[in-house]
């Protein structure tokens, strides 16, 4: 098998090693697509801390090649998506109890499991009815992605926030009501009450990962409304603004620790995925091949205006 390993900063190299062999209750995927994803884009920036080689990638999507057991649940063949690492490498070996069939007629790399999970499992925690008016700040994979949830959910009204005219015209195909810049925040404020009553959102879910988006996302959300956290806050040195704690909002961590609850919620993600509720079509927009994983994640962190999601094709 071939696998990429961080070795320095911004540097990879691909080593070849002996295939796996899977133990009781593993499986083998041979890996047909794995999802570059944010949270790792320091460790690229930085290398590795100790000198030792990194292997990065936990959003696989594959075939199973071997079973570790004759009552494996599943078949050489099939094809499966699930929590499971490190998944840039040509072969990954996974429990089985963490995998789940990708929908029939949907490209593996359209069905990638992890990330729609996490997102899924968020919005879940929210209470989004027919009328609710849902808010995403931050209109990157993240948002775009929980901007297709929210409207699965046939809220009232959904607005996308963002500073690229790209993305929220992203936003805007895929259904968003409005989409505004966050300069224009303020003056949607200012008309909220033009109505007659308060037309700030219920719900403002906040995906950028900045404490700006977090302040932007503060700000639109009405009074005792809802404010939920997705954005990957990695530095530990973000702050919410005390103003939510006199608008008696409630704020959601997004962020789920559980892997019953994250498979639970990966279930239903890819059953919207299947019944066409949901599409990673417009949101994965490059390809890279397993040697060029350090193009991947330098197109991450140039985020041009053609960029949303990366994904690592080893056969590519």
């Amino acid at each position: 098998m071939l696998i990429s390993r961080l070795v320095a900063p911004r540097a990879s190299e691909v080593e070849e090693r002996p295939t796996p062999t899977p133990g009781a209750g593993e499986v083998v995927i041979e890996t047909i697509a794995s999802g570059v994803c944010t949270s790792d884009l320091d460790v690229w920036r930085l290398g590795p801390g100790d000198g030792r080689p990194v292997e990065l990638g936990h959003e696989v999507a594959g075939r199973v090649v071997a079973v570790g057991s004759a009552d494996c649940r599943w078949r050489v063949g099939e094809l499966v998506t699930g929590l499971g690492g490190p998944g840039f490498a040509s072969h990954v070996v996974a429990a089985d109890r963490d995998l789940l069939p990708i929908p029939a007629g949907v490209a593996p790399e359209h069905a990638i499991g992890e990330p729609i999970a996490t997102l899924q499992e968020a919005i879940s925690r929210c209470a989004v009815v027919p009328g609710t008016r849902v808010a995403v700040v931050g209109l990157g994979f993240m948002g775009l992605g929980l901007v297709q949830l929210a409207l699965s959910l046939a809220p009232g009204l959904v607005i996308g926030v963002d500073p690229s005219a790209a993305a929220r015209e992203r936003a805007a195909r895929l259904g968003a009501g409005l989409v505004m810049h966050p300069d224009e925040v303020a003056g949607f404020l200012a008309r909220s009450g033009d109505a007659g009553r308060d037309q700030r959102p219920d719900l403002v879910i906040e995906a950028t990962g900045v404490t700006g988006g977090l302040e932007t996302a503060g700000r639109l959300v009405r009074p005792f409304g809802t404010m939920c956290i997705v954005g990957y806050h990695h530095d530990g040195t973000a702050r919410l603004d005390m103003e939510l704690w006199y608008k008696g909002v409630t704020v959601v961590n997004g962020f789920c620790p559980d892997r019953g609850r994250t498979m639970r919620a990966m279930s239903d993600a890819l059953r919207m995925i299947e019944q066409r509720r949901f599409s990673y079509a417009p949101l994965i927009t490059h390809r890279f091949g397993l040697d060029e994983v350090d193009a991947a994640y330098a197109a991450m962190d140039r985020r041009e205006p053609d960029f949303v999601k990366a994904v690592i094709m080893p056969s590519a």
